[in-house]
């Protein structure tokens, strides 16, 4: 079985190689995850695609057919049609989410980029397309109630992370109307964590300048956040098993994929260290990071702090039921992991996505 992995070298992908990889070492593993093994089907061999390619001699990513490939552009898409040439399913996770100020370099990345893969992916006659969407694709929701995979997936408009995923979905649904022989996934998780992503979650969303050492590593004598902001996070170890539960079993359909228990302000104050917590009105914080942003001084813009207050709390029970999937680690356990990461500036020093801290 020949998979291709686009977008192989950062958070996700790198998660996603080493489980494919676990996986092609292990038959066991393979039987287990629903994949049938009868014949010759057990052998794995693994594609990569990256904008910038990783140091091939470390592990995970030796043993991978490397190409680098800009999938935004005309020639990307080119190159692309003829890596996927015999491939059996492709797991498309490419996204960019900086530099935030360009938003047409992201768009072209992250809309024009999934085009460009779903062409070459019919083109060259990919039995099988999984595509890494997210909980910021879904409309606006209360968080009182769990939504399921039919919450529409309208996107949130001043998020451009939220917009360019709904526009994401809405090319997911051509395809599998144009080919409708070809089973498409999409999978849509909470935030994505672990220790060694520290580094690059620093430089997304915080930059050079806010001191990484205050989260979670001195106690904080208050912690200003909104009641709204109620979230779910999930562990990058197992959100690769669950691509991988889908390429195994050539599933199709939507998927939410969350730990237990959703992040709530007193328990994101608790992983903190703070000492008191002040439900701070979401216009003020908007204002405050709107503010920071502009002049530079962070690099979070204000549309996240609206997708934390809007997006829904996900039901992840067909998941559970269609891939037998379940999260090995608690939301509190991947976001301490990412919490430690970020204070040492932890990565990998192989990968151009994460590298550490010490290499910036």
């Amino acid at each position: 079985m020949r998979i291709a992995v686009i977008g192989a070298t950062g958070n996700v992908g790198t998660a996603l190689l080493t489980r494919l990889q676990r996986a092609a070492r292990d038959r066991e593993s393979v039987q287990a995850a629903g994949f049938d093994t009868s014949g010759d089907t057990a052998g794995i061999t693994i594609t990569g695609v990256a904008r910038s390619l990783p140091d091939t001699s470390v592990a995970p990513y030796d043993g991978v057919d490397w190409h680098a490939i800009d999938i935004g552009t005309d020639e990307g898409r080119e190159s692309l049609s003829t890596v996927l040439a015999g491939v059996d399913a492709v797991v498309h996770l490419a996204w960019a989410i900086q530099p935030n100020r360009d938003e047409d370099f992201m768009h072209r990345t992250n809309v024009d980029g999934t085009a460009n893969v779903l062409a070459a992916a019919a083109s060259a006659g990919v039995r099988q397309v999984v595509c890494a969407s997210s909980v910021g694709a879904y409309s606006p929701s209360d968080k009182t109630t769990r939504k399921d995979e039919s919450w529409p997936t309208g996107g949130i408009d001043s998020s451009h992370y939220s917009r360019h995923k709904a526009e994401q979905e809405r090319l997911l649904d051509s395809f599998e109307h144009e080919y409708p022989e070809i089973p498409v996934a999409r999978l849509r998780p909470g935030l994505i964590f672990q220790s060694q992503a520290g580094s690059e979650i620093g430089r997304y969303f915080l930059g050079p300048l806010v001191p990484k050492i205050v989260l979670g590593g001195l106690p904080l004598p208050l912690l200003p956040v909104p009641k709204e902001f109620v979230f779910q996070a999930v562990h990058a170890a197992d959100v690769a098993d669950a691509y991988w539960r889908v390429v195994a079993r050539r599933a199709s359909g939507a998927f939410n994929i969350a730990a237990e228990p959703e992040l709530t302000p007193e328990r994101v104050a608790d992983l903190l260290g703070a000492r008191r917590l002040i439900g701070l009105p979401v216009r003020v914080l908007r204002w405050i990071v709107g503010a920071s942003w502009g002049l530079g001084l962070q690099r979070t813009d204000p549309g996240w702090i609206d997708m934390a207050s809007q997006c829904p709390v996900m039901d992840t029970s067909r998941a559970r039921s269609v891939l037998g999937w379940s999260a090995e680690h608690s939301s509190r356990e991947a976001m301490a992991e990412v919490l430690a990461g970020l204070r040492a500036g932890r990565g990998r020093a192989a990968s151009p996505k994460l590298y550490p801290r010490s290499a910036d």
